[in-house]
């Protein structure tokens, strides 16, 4: 089985990517990575997924791949965006995110509520070769919280295309469900010509 490194050390990623890729190449092993963060000083979920595939690719000499992604509100002019996971400090608290993103979209209609997630995948192979693709889930945000199936802003995110009336956040989807229609599973899709080379 070929191993190929996620740069990143976040457990939730780790479970997703592994989901997704098992259903595409069950051959490819993905493993974490243990080794240290770089600063992500890009402008840009490109220019941050490249430097953390760049710096594991580097470290463990496997081909490796990351992702960056967050949530851009059109109101707030794409902000969170590429800060999504300190939106609220440095402590990367994903409540405090949440709950300052509501407060601050406290008087905002639900017509001008419209949200993307944006995930960028970058792969980065020993030989220095690079690429990368993006995915764009549209939505909007609800109010409150809600479901349990979810990390980050999942619990606030209500994806398009939904039935009148059934309408869900992505954290009460099942894992399923989120897999196969998440913003990484439309990166990913780009991503898999990329898989068969490897």
């Amino acid at each position: 089985m070929t191993k190929v490194v996620l740069a990143t050390h976040n457990p939730h990623k780790i479970a997703e990517f592994q989901q997704i890729i098992a259903m595409t190449r069950p051959d490819l092993e993905v493993i974490g990575y243990d080794g240290p963060e770089p600063v992500e000083d890009g402008v840009t979920f490109a220019e941050n997924a490249l430097l953390k595939a760049r710096a594991a690719a580097e470290l463990t000499g496997l081909t490796a791949f990351a992702d960056d992604s967050g949530i851009c509100v059109d109101v707030l002019g794409g902000s969170p965006g590429i800060f999504s996971a300190y939106w609220a400090g440095q402590k990367k608290d994903a409540t405090a995110n949440l709950e300052l993103l509501l407060d601050q979209l406290a008087d905002i209609a639900d017509p001008h509520r419209t949200a993307q997630f944006i995930s960028t995948i970058a792969l980065v192979t020993p030989d220095g070769t690079e690429h990368t693709v993006a995915g764009v889930w549209p939505g909007r945000l609800s109010h409150e919280p809600s479901g349990a199936n979810g990390f980050g802003y999942d619990p606030i995110f209500i994806p398009d295309g939904q039935p009148a009336g059934a309408e869900r956040t992505t954290a009460d989807f099942s894992s399923e469900e989120k897999q196969s229609q998440s913003h990484r599973a439309r990166a990913f899709e780009a991503f898999v010509p990329l898989l068969q080379a490897i």
